[in-house]
């Protein structure tokens, strides 16, 4: 007898045997009960979850001379007969993967002209549509607009968005859903009943999972795992043909990561990657297990569980002793693992510190450290360290800052009505009056330098520093201080960095003074020119301001601003684009020969 395999043997023949697509069999069922067919169709889906299963069960009933009342063909007349025993003239079917050339839909639209000799129409059922060439296409395009009305087509495709927009909005579209684990196994348990063969529930679901939703690769599995098992299919014998990870060994690394037991859980990888397994495998796995226990702790979500019985209750079980917190945390450590695996150049111990972490997740807050694991807050670990710093370093660093507040000058700020000053130092006078008389103690945030600390520092010395443009009275410490050599790099550092600091009303005079060259003419006087009388205008309004900020950053209450307007010749051309392009050019006659090379032109 010959053997015929699973997936070819319980084929089904009727709408009401297939697996897991019923609002589209009830669909169809519909259309054939009311005559109301459209001119063509689409079923679009995965693999093997009965795409084109459904368009011959559709044909066979569309031709049916005597359909049941709730549309399923009788199987009894001519028409069915002839359809099971493929011999029927009414029902074509072709291929589009090797038949994909012009040529072909040439020759099959010309069979569409001749009327079906028995039943009422012609059926093509064009599997894989998705190959056929855009010529092809294009040529088949008019046809299924304005076929004749004895035709029907029905298109079968897994990948639709290959297929040209103007085909699909001439199709009626059935999209076909894949297979659920259930139903798969419940699927499974009728063949094998069929069959005679023994086996166990949760193997077939290890079969079902493997499939991913395809109904044709399940029994192409079932058949393999019948061949090895010799008619008794198991779990073990079927995680073994199928070389799948026992979702025993997630059980256990979770079960080890609540006891914290690093060690164990590093033997178990180490026993995993030696039976073959990947590692990112492995944390792919681990993290569906996650996700099937969060899911077992509410009842809920529980249906949400695409597994067997006994898993079922295996799941919920862990899930009491798992805390909520710690499958989320676990669950971010994998996602993050995973997106990295890839790009890790060391994937081995890119899994073992995510293990790791995983287990010290719920470690306890004064874990010692040289157990190996993370402390969550630092007790032991540098712990002499801290004290001996407190005792050799508090003194010093404490002496050495009353040194420094006392010997630096400290400016006072007069407040003026129009504009708010800040003293440079005013901030550190606050906090030296304010200073407790006991010695300080060390904090760790102080012990070295980071990135934190230096920008923390350079934010407080700018907010220190700064001086908004005002009326500014010289502070009295700095009186002594009245001739203070300064040089002309100096005064345009100076004078850039007040530009920096003016506030955002003076924006505009900010920019332009940026532009001009302050110029030390006979020492301490220095002179600006500017362009016109509306420049010297706005800067004569803010003239002490700029004064009184200089002599501050300067250390010279002599010094003097005098503002005058350019002479006609020292006023400076603006230059065009065009004119800036042609003195580069004379300056650097490359400049024009690289133009010239390129065939470049001035925007």
């Amino acid at each position: 007898m010959e053997y015929i395999v699973s997936a070819r043997k319980y084929r089904p023949l009727t709408f009401d045997t297939v697996v897991g697509q019923a609002a589209l069999t009830t669909t169809l069922k519909n259309a054939v009960k009311s005559g109301k067919l459209a001119h063509a169709y689409l079923f679009c889906g995965p693999r093997g979850v009965g795409k084109t299963t459904c368009a011959r069960i559709f044909a066979k009933a569309i031709n049916c001379q005597n359909p049941t009342a709730e549309g399923e063909a009788c199987n009894a007349c001519e028409s069915c007969q002839s359809f099971n025993e493929q011999r029927s003239l009414n029902i074509f079917e072709l291929d589009a993967a090797s038949n994909n050339s012009v040529e072909h839909i040439k020759t099959l639209m010309e069979q569409t002209r001749i009327p079906p000799q028995l039943g009422r129409y012609k059926v093509f059922i064009i599997d894989e549509v998705h190959m056929l060439s855009t010529a092809a296409f294009n040529a088949f395009l008019k046809t299924l607009e304005e076929p004749p009305a004895h035709v029907i087509f029905i298109l079968a495709t897994t990948e639709k968005h290959k297929i040209l927009p103007t085909i699909l909005s001439r199709c009626q579209i059935y999209d076909f859903e894949r297979m659920t684990i259930r139903n798969t196994v419940d699927h499974l348990k009728h063949v094998a009943e069929q069959e005679g063969i023994t086996y166990e529930e949760q193997a077939l679901a290890i079969i079902a999972e493997k499939a991913d939703g395809g109904m044709r690769d399940a029994l192409s599995i079932f058949d393999q795992a019948a061949s090895f098992c010799q008619g008794n299919i198991t779990y073990d014998k079927v995680i073994e043909d199928l070389n799948v990870l026992d979702s025993k060994n997630y059980f256990q690394i979770i079960d080890l990561s609540l006891e914290n037991k690093v060690s164990d859980i590093m033997v178990l990888l180490n026993r995993v990657i030696n039976k073959g397994f990947d590692g990112g495998l492995l944390i792919q796995g681990l993290a569906k297990h996650v996700r099937n226990v969060l899911m077992a702790k509410d009842a809920q979500t529980l249906p949400l569980l695409e597994v067997s019985d006994q898993q079922r209750q295996d799941y919920q079980e862990q899930a009491k002793k798992c805390p909520t917190p710690f499958l989320y945390q676990a669950l971010k450590l994998m996602n993050q693992c995973d997106i990295n695996y890839r790009q890790s150049s060391n994937k081995r111990l890119l899994v073992e510190l995510t293990l790791i972490e995983i287990a010290q997740i719920t470690q306890p807050d004064d874990a010692d450290a040289s157990a190996g694991r993370r402390p969550r807050r630092l007790k032991s670990l540098f712990k002499q360290l801290m004290q001996q710093s407190q005792r050799t370093t508090a003194a010093p660093q404490v002496a050495a800052a009353e040194t420094r507040r006392t010997s630096e000058p400290v400016p006072s700020a007069s407040s003026n009505p129009t504009t708010n000053v800040s003293s440079p130092t005013a901030a550190e006078s606050a906090s030296t009056s304010s200073a407790p008389t006991s010695a300080p103690t060390v904090k760790l945030g102080g012990l070295g330098f980071s990135w934190n600390n230096l920008s923390n520092q350079e934010k407080k010395k700018k907010i220190n520093m700064q001086i908004i443009p005002g009326t500014i009275t010289v502070p009295k410490e700095q009186a002594n201080d009245t001739d203070a050599v300064f040089s002309q790099t100096d005064l345009e550092f100076q004078w850039m960095s007040m530009c920096n600091r003016m506030p955002q009303k003076l924006s505009g005079i900010a920019t332009r003074m940026k532009n001009m060259n302050p110029v030390i003419t006979e020492f301490p006087k220095v002179e600006v020119v500017v362009d016109n009388d509306l420049i010297k205008q706005e800067m004569e309004d803010i003239h002490k301001s700029i004064t009184k900020t200089l002599q501050i950053y300067l250390h010279n209450t002599q010094l003097s601003l005098d503002i005058r307007i350019a002479e006609r010749q020292e006023r400076v051309k603006i230059l065009t684009r065009r004119e800036q392009f042609e003195l580069l050019s004379q300056k650097n006659p490359a400049v024009e020969k690289l133009r010239q090379a390129f065939d470049l032109e001035l925007a």
